[in-house]
């Protein structure tokens, strides 16, 4: 589904990315872990073709991302609450998105009820201007709208960050949960545990190089906690 190939983007004469190659299959899920700095958000920009990079290549479906538009049809994607429409209530922010995708206002309606345990009604409907929510309700609704359209590939970066426990439980169980569709996913977080949980592969990106690529299994966790302590 996705394919890089001698990746590099450079900032101030540093190499902030520099991947020779990496596959991502069909029904992947795909962890993205590293410190801050590490070259995570970078990377997923390069995905999504929001920056443009020095060297190399990104596929989609065999596709160059850079020179063709319709991989956008089949993928999902949220990174932070740049993403979102400040000026938009949710639902015009739910409705703009549904029509990119040519999603009906009913399917539109019948996916949202699966999020009443994920968002309040009050939220999924709210008169408030999305830019006057909280953080954590941003990232709800960017959340969202990136799976209304039930896309093949799923892109989103720190997924879990300013959600409270119970919302963090059921986005670790509905991503988990995209598996029986076989969608495609890859979920950059700091999050070591839910990400080990939730992941067939783990990849450990330093200085923009991915150091490890793990296969998970039962003791991924502890190879993580082990990776990243550094004891004083």
């Amino acid at each position: 589904m996705i394919k890089i190939e001698n990746l590099i983007k450079i900032y101030n004469q540093v190499k902030v990315v520099d991947i020779g190659y990496l596959k991502i299959g069909k029904g992947e899920i795909v962890g993205l872990v590293g410190n801050n700095g590490a070259g995570k958000t970078t990377m997923i920009n390069l995905v999504l073709d929001l920056i443009k990079a020095n060297e190399g290549i990104v596929y989609s479906k065999d596709q160059d991302v850079s020179s063709f538009e319709n991989w956008k049809n089949y993928t999902g994607s949220y990174i932070d609450e740049n993403f979102l429409i400040g000026f938009l209530t949710s639902k015009e922010y739910f409705n703009f998105i549904a029509s990119l995708h040519n999603v009906s206002k009913d399917e539109l309606s019948r996916l949202l009820i699966e999020f009443k345990n994920f968002c309040d009604e009050d939220l999924l409907g709210s008169n408030k201007l999305i830019r006057d929510l909280s953080r954590g309700n941003k990232n709800k609704i960017g959340i969202i709208a990136s799976l209304i359209g039930n896309p093949e590939i799923l892109i989103l970066d720190e997924p879990f960050a300013n959600l409270d426990p119970t919302s963090q439980m059921w986005l670790r169980n509905k991503l988990i949960s995209l598996k029986k569709f076989e969608t495609t996913q890859l979920i950059s977080s700091h999050d070591l545990k839910h990400i080990s949980e939730i992941c067939s592969r783990i990849l450990i990106i330093n200085k923009g190089i991915i150091v490890n690529d793990i296969k998970a299994n039962l003791d991924t966790l502890k190879e993580l906690d082990k990776y990243f302590d550094i004891r004083t």
